[in-house]
């Protein structure tokens, strides 16, 4: 993902990435059924997480998550941030996306 994800600082409960996720090598969506999604949120350049959000799956059969951003997110300052999302399937095993997210967060007004 090239394009950067533009936040405003305060905005809570409304603010929600959707992500679908695909096998690079192939195209096909992955099967998220039964699995779990996490996206790590943090400033770039910093070591710490800002938050950790739990994703939505709604239907796992079409690979999409909905990640609802939290008031933790939200209420870091203004800057560049990035996410990696990172995917626990049913029978244990987790795989990380290698692109991370990335976000412009500006202050609101």
């Amino acid at each position: 993902m090239a394009e950067k994800i533009k936040l405003i600082q305060g905005d809570v409960n409304r603010p929600q990435v959707q992500a679908t996720l695909t096998d690079e090598n192939t195209d096909a969506i992955i099967d998220l059924t039964g699995a779990t999604a996490v996206m790590k949120f943090r400033r770039v350049g910093a070591t710490t997480l800002q938050d950790t959000i739990t994703g939505l799956i709604a239907l796992g059969t079409d690979g999409v998550i909905v990640f609802p951003m939290s008031a933790t997110a939200m209420s870091g300052s203004a800057g560049d941030y990035e996410g990696e999302i990172q995917i626990t399937f049913s029978n244990g095993n987790i795989q990380t996306v290698y692109d991370l997210l990335k976000f412009k967060m500006r202050e609101d007004f």
